[in-house]
């Protein structure tokens, strides 16, 4: 029997690119422009908030195609947010 090593490859991907995560990062104060830009998306996402304290700002997460990422930053730019931080990283990283 042989042993095939093991090469790690993205295997989400789809019609529209890799399965991506997003990170946004805003002042606590945005989190409800935040999520009123990110509900005009025209995907569905399902976001998790978190809350962080030094320095004060909340993250918002959700999982997006990489075709997506162009409607994002617009979805951002015209909440008023384009200042805010947008972090990408594979969805794979996330599990591991």
């Amino acid at each position: 029997m042989s042993h095939t090593p093991f090469t790690p490859s993205p295997i989400l991907i789809g019609s529209e690119g890799e399965l991506l995560f997003l990170r946004v990062e805003v002042e606590p104060r945005l989190l409800e422009c935040l999520l009123e830009a990110i509900a005009s998306l025209s995907f569905p996402i399902n976001p998790d908030i978190y809350h962080q304290h030094m320095p004060a700002a909340v993250a918002v997460e959700f999982p997006a195609y990489e075709g997506r990422i162009p409607e994002v930053r617009r979805a951002l730019r015209s909440g008023g947010l384009g200042h805010a931080t947008l972090q990408v990283r594979s969805a794979l990283a996330r599990v591991s």
